[in-house]
């Protein structure tokens, strides 16, 4: 029996070629489950309270520039509505008595850093420092203590978030934000906040601008 010799190259060719794809292939999913998997441990903080109860969290970030945190305890004090302020260490030093009126009206005072950089850009022993210093303020000023942290600029990654974690800090961002610094208007914001606001939410001010609707 004569054996054709270009059948069994085509044939062995053509069982190698499909070897070669099925490892490709094989090669390509393991890489994209696998990084489905590396993407779902992203350490991330709290943007929002898991609750079917109707409440919200009003939190202010307190940053430099035209300050109107006395008119928003007013505003907060009429409606019988206590808020968290997320303070600069920088800032405190400069309005210890505003510092202490936030905390003495009732109002919770937690860390926004010392000096407000860019968490993501700056070491692991630079962000301990910017932590502890504006720890050390809150403590001198309001005689308690915090472990709340809300990062500048909401910038962080899994570094930022497991140094806090170390130092027994949990990182507080925000799910509905007024982008307020924008100064687009009551009206916008309102209506901004209003149509994402949902139970548990935690909306994001700031304490520089302030409208009357």
């Amino acid at each position: 029996m004569k054996i054709n010799r270009n059948y069994y190259i085509t044939k062995i060719t053509t069982v190698f070629i499909l070897i070669l794809i099925c490892g490709g292939m094989s090669m390509l999913f393991n890489y994209y489950y696998r990084g489905v998997f590396l993407a779902s441990e992203r350490k991330l903080p709290i943007y929002s309270v898991d609750t079917t109860e109707k409440q919200i969290a009003l939190t202010f970030d307190v940053n430099w520039g035209p300050d109107n945190t006395k008119k928003i305890l007013d505003i907060l004090d009429k409606y019988n509505v206590k808020a968290t302020f997320f303070i600069i260490g920088a800032w405190a030093e400069d309005n210890i008595d505003l510092v202490k009126e936030i905390h003495n009206r009732g109002n919770e005072i937690d860390n926004h850093s010392t000096n407000h950089p860019d968490m993501t850009k700056i070491s692991r022993d630079t962000i301990i420092k910017e932590v502890e210093i504006t720890d050390v303020i809150i403590k001198k000023l309001t005689g308690e203590s915090t472990n709340i942290f809300r990062c500048p600029f909401g910038a962080y990654n899994d570094n930022v978030i497991e140094t806090l974690k170390d130092i027994n800090h949990f990182c507080i961002q925000w799910d509905v934000d007024s982008i307020d610094w924008q100064e687009q208007g009551a009206d916008l914001e309102y209506n901004r906040v209003i149509s994402k606001v949902k139970p548990g939410s935690i909306i994001l001010f700031h304490n520089f601008k302030i409208y009357s609707r």
